[in-house]
């Protein structure tokens, strides 16, 4: 029995056009009505997504053509989400590897692309964005049958199909010179490549769980391919647990994922996508749904360890609680708990400090997206600086983790690139520079390196260069890296900052606050160019006499202060500081706002 069914995943680096890709198929499949304006990258959801411009979150939708159903998972292309792309390898059966016809295969498609071949899935290469100046799709081409050679693809992968076109203007070719037109040429390439679906319509229902979204309704929804079998509302199943325990369970509900829209649906059969509501609040990633308990549970695809910590904290300073609602250190934990739960790739632990919580996770930019969705939500938190994950081998030898960090700058910039990576202990591995005079930098780097490295590379470049990295090893700690080399100005009064008081201490760094900004004792006010922290009183009113008025300095001018965005503050601040996040603000303070107690505290460590 052939099954008129695709499950594919749409994999790429970051901005390499795979949501925009999913938006055409969706208008090439009817999702649109004619009249109907097309939402633009309309599977960013999250209006994190939105404003970044990149995908965090795995999401499902499907596309209807000449009879045949197309599920599509759109995949997040940012290392530090990698997680939201190994999990739904299981749901799928091919990808469509979507690549910069300018830029070529980057890291994240190395990543990804390598996770796809142990997978054993067929790929179909769509050599996106050929009308940008300088576009070269023939030679990405080679490049792409490279990077298979590279991953040790079978004769099958190797031979991949290829198509060319613009996912932005609509249009898809089997050959560059093939004539411009629409979207059919992928739309066929997919039915007639991507294979059927590995299912056995006679089978009794089972089926992997490879992500959890939730309803407001029902609860907890478990997403997956169904692998055997069909189910409906009203079906009794088992959910076979990691741990080898058993839950019965009835179906309440099943949804399909169609166009834009999750909706109820009849059930599912072998071989599709269905979400499954069966009232079961532990249900959880990568455990086994089944008609019968006698069944074994599926095998999950392996997760790349967590290699960054940070420190989650209850909001202590003096300012709390005046925008958030949920200050708590319970309700900090149950939100923690609560994310653990859809992200697979994060780990959460209680410390032996009351209030004070370690988070673990791919990446800083994975945490900061935690803490940003957190502050949406009205919390105030305080998180730390990232801090790697050590470990020691059998000789007891400390270990770190190390990346592969790729770099595309312009050649007028190589050298101080290369100042940043011996800084940072990176050691280069490889030098290419194309005609057009861009240089790719490969570097092997202590994770500790890349902390912060992105915002100094944009910095040199004047926002030409990007980086992107993937993880390597564990290897022998690379000795002190220096993280910061200024200080920093910090208030030794509270209040609110007044032009008499910011014009003065312009003269002595760079400014965080504004007049009118509230500042406590112990906050981070500015940059001193000197290292070391600089006690300062941004408070401070012009006492007048008779001789002066109150309005000569109304018409002197401040520089406009450095405003943090989440991820660069969580770059800037060194080990013994904290960002304190809530709905409203991003404040830059010391752990220990007290300047007696932080001096006697340092006196104790030396």
């Amino acid at each position: 029995m052939s099954l008129k069914i695709r499950n594919l995943a749409i994999i790429a680096h970051v901005d390499h056009g795979k949501t925009t890709l999913v938006d055409q198929l969706l208008q090439a499949g009817g999702t649109y009505r004619e009249n109907q304006a097309v939402t633009e990258r309309a599977m960013d959801s999250m209006d994190l997504e939105r404003e970044k411009g990149i995908t965090i979150k795995a999401k499902n939708t499907a596309v209807h053509w000449e009879g045949y159903t197309i599920n599509i998972v759109d995949t997040p292309g940012h290392a530090d989400f990698g997680a939201e792309v190994e999990r739904v390898m299981k749901m799928v059966d091919g990808v469509l590897l979507v690549v910069d016809a300018f830029g070529g295969p980057q890291a994240q498609t190395r990543f990804v692309l390598r996770k796809a071949m142990e997978e054993g899935l067929k790929p179909i290469v769509v050599i996106n964005k050929i009308d940008r100046p300088l576009a070269e799709p023939l030679k990405v081409h080679d490049q792409v049958l490279e990077l298979f050679l590279d991953l040790d693809a079978s004769d099958d992968q190797f031979n991949a199909p290829f198509v060319y076109g613009s996912a932005r203007d609509g249009y898809f070719m089997n050959h560059p010179d093939d004539e411009r037109k629409d979207c059919i040429p992928l739309l066929q390439k997919i039915v007639d490549f991507i294979p059927e679906p590995k299912a056995d319509p006679a089978a009794p229902f089972f089926m992997l769980v490879s992500n959890i979204e939730w309803d407001e309704y029902v609860g907890r929804v478990a997403i997956g391919k169904v692998l055997g079998g069909d189910v409906k509302k009203g079906d009794t199943i088992w959910l076979l647990r990691k741990d080898g325990t058993k839950q019965q369970s009835k179906v309440m509900k099943t949804f399909t994922y169609s166009g834009l829209a999750t909706t109820d649906s009849e059930g599912c059969g072998a071989g599709g996508i269905v979400g499954i509501a069966a009232g079961i609040e532990s249900i959880d990633i990568g455990e086994t749904l089944s008609a019968s308990p006698d069944m074994e549970p599926l095998p999950f695809v392996a997760i790349d360890p967590p290699t960054v910590q940070m420190q989650f904290s209850i909001n202590d300073g003096p300012l709390a609680g005046r925008e958030g609602k949920h200050v708590t250190s319970r309700a900090i934990r149950d939100r923690l708990m609560r994310e653990l739960k859809t992200n697979i790739s994060i780990q959460v632990e209680d410390t032996d400090q009351s209030g004070i919580f370690n988070v673990s996770a791919r990446g800083a930019m994975q945490i900061a997206v935690l803490v940003e969705q957190m502050r949406r939500e009205r919390f105030e938190v305080c998180v730390s600086r990232p801090m790697v994950i050590y470990r020691r081998n059998e000789a007891g030898k400390l270990l770190e983790p190390y990346e592969t960090l790729y770099i595309e700058a312009p050649g007028d910039y190589t050298q101080g690139i290369l100042k940043i990576l011996i800084n940072r202990k990176g050691l280069m591995e490889h030098m290419d520079t194309e005609p057009s005079g861009r240089t790719f930098v490969q570097a092997v780097i202590p994770t500790r390196g890349l902390i912060g490295f992105e915002t100094e590379l944009v910095n040199l470049t004047s926002g030409h260069g990007i980086m992107s990295h993937l993880f390597k090893e564990y290897a022998e700690h690379a000795g002190e890296i220096t993280n910061r080399t200024t200080g920093t100005l910090v208030s030794m009064d509270a209040g609110t900052a007044t032009p008499y008081s910011l014009q003065t201490l312009e003269d002595r760094g760079t400014l965080f606050v504004a007049p009118g900004d509230a500042v406590y004792a112990g906050m981070l006010v500015g940059e001193n160019p000197r290292i070391g922290d600089l006690p300062v009183n941004p408070v401070k009113e012009k006492h007048l006499d008779n001789m002066r008025s109150s309005g000569k300095d109304k018409t002197s001018k401040l520089t406009p202060p450095i405003r943090f965005s989440l991820e660069r503050a969580i770059e800037y601040i060194d080990a013994d500081e904290l960002v304190e996040a809530t709905p409203k603000n991003i404040r830059l303070r010391k752990r220990v706002l007290d300047a007696n107690a932080r001096k006697r505290a340092t006196k104790s460590t030396t």
